[in-house]
């Protein structure tokens, strides 16, 4: 853990200190009665101590309210992909939703963990939370640019985790379905549009892009090429598919702040799926869910319970090769797992060396890289068969 630029509860520094007891005293210091004077309440008997007092309490308030440049990792809930959620109507909905296909009944959990963060854009820390962070050894402090992006707003951030967390959900869909031999086409939609976009009107929020400027829309590359050759202010033709629909459009380029011409949209990957596929992580952003997600959406769409009915957590990024990738807050996300009841906890290779001396004897941690390692893990796990389990804190 980052220590704070400021002392430790074990060497106190007081922003105040009085300059003597305040004690009364009668008699100088040659044993002579004093001479009483007329003195103002400035030097009336114990004006000093509580002067002390309001000075200290003052500048501790003040304190209490600077900012500082930090961020305060902390653990979060961890939420079963294979559970329900409340949903606006009341009913009970399940997380993972999959529709015409053949799903099945499973039991025991798979948990995708959280980190809750304080210290990012518009959520500030004071030196009493960094304080409290720094002595509690489920926390970790961080400079705040280590986490977020310089100068990002709130908004900002909100949006990004937002499509971060929609493409993790794509990515861990198309994994699982290659797992059971689906072939999956990949496609390119548009996650959000700037508020000053000049394509605001014709380009949509979902839309997928078929063709850009007469060049098909493959990847992202290609999509960002075919605006480069437009001219800059006038309109290029994007086709689109919408609600169903293919649509001509002719959105406005604009000019970046580096010159480039541009649309003023966010492109996300993802697949044309053979059947529909819903998954809600309910208020959470960020990619690093995408592991148990695909797990979950496997799990829903093979006969039996994968997890053999065990409490099971984990985390970590997924992308379309199947690979998992590392994230932040591993030690947050492994005491979340264990405060949910979880005995196992699947874990980035990258990581490891994160957890390695992190005490965590309710939990055992296990190593994997790939979709497929994660796939076996489970099933040693269903079987009982745990004792080879790849470990987080085995010698490399």
């Amino acid at each position: 853990m980052t220590q704070p630029p400021f002392p430790g509860p074990d060497q106190p520094t007081p922003p105040w200190q009085p300059s003597d007891s305040g004690q009364p005293s009668a008699m100088s210091a040659f044993g002579e009665p004093r001479r009483h004077t007329r003195r103002g309440w400035l030097s009336r008997p114990g004006t000093k101590l509580a002067l002390g007092a309001m000075a200290s309490f003052g500048i501790g308030l003040l304190v209490s309210f600077v900012h500082f440049p930090y961020a305060i990792l902390m653990p979060g809930p961890a939420t079963d992909v294979l559970g329900t959620f409340a949903a606006s109507d009341g009913s009970s909905t399940p997380r993972i939703q999959i529709k015409d296909a053949q799903t099945y009944p499973t039991s025991g959990s798979l948990d995708f963990t959280t980190v809750r963060v304080a210290g990012g854009p518009g959520y500030p820390v004071t030196v009493v939370d960094l304080v409290t962070a720094w002595i509690d050894p489920t926390k970790d402090v961080r400079p705040v640019d280590e986490i977020f992006p310089p100068n990002a707003t709130k908004e900002q951030v909100a949006e990004e985790n937002r499509v971060e967390m929609a493409g993790s959900q794509q990515e861990a869909t198309a994994v699982a379905l290659r797992a059971l031999g689906y072939t999956l086409t990949p496609v390119i939609s548009i996650a959000s549009l700037a508020p000053d976009a000049p394509s605001k009107g014709e380009l949509k929020v979902g839309d997928v892009l078929v063709s850009v400027g007469g060049a098909p829309a493959n990847d992202g590359a290609a999509v960002r090429a075919a605006v480069q050759k437009a001219t800059l202010g006038d309109t290029v033709e994007v086709v689109v598919k919408r609600d169903g629909a293919t649509l001509t459009t002719h959105p406005k380029t604009g000019k970046a702040a580096d010159g480039r011409t541009i649309l003023g949209v966010v492109l996300q990957g993802g697949y044309t799926l053979p059947f529909p596929v819903t998954i809600d992580a309910g208020n959470v952003g960020g990619p690093s869910a995408g592991l148990m997600f695909s797990l979950g959406v496997y799990d829903k769409l093979t006969d039996g319970a994968l997890t053999g009915g065990k409490s099971i957590a984990g985390t970590g990024t997924i992308d379309d090769s199947g690979a998992v990738g590392p994230i932040g807050g591993i030690r947050q996300k492994i005491v979340g797992a264990e405060r949910a009841g979880a005995t196992f906890f699947l874990a980035p290779k990258d990581n490891c060396t994160e957890v390695a001396g992190f005490d965590h004897p309710g939990i055992q941690v296990v190593k994997v890289a790939t979709f497929q390692d994660a796939k076996t893990a489970l099933e040693g796990i269903a079987k009982g068969e745990t004792a080879a389990l790849p470990s987080c804190d085995a010698t490399p």
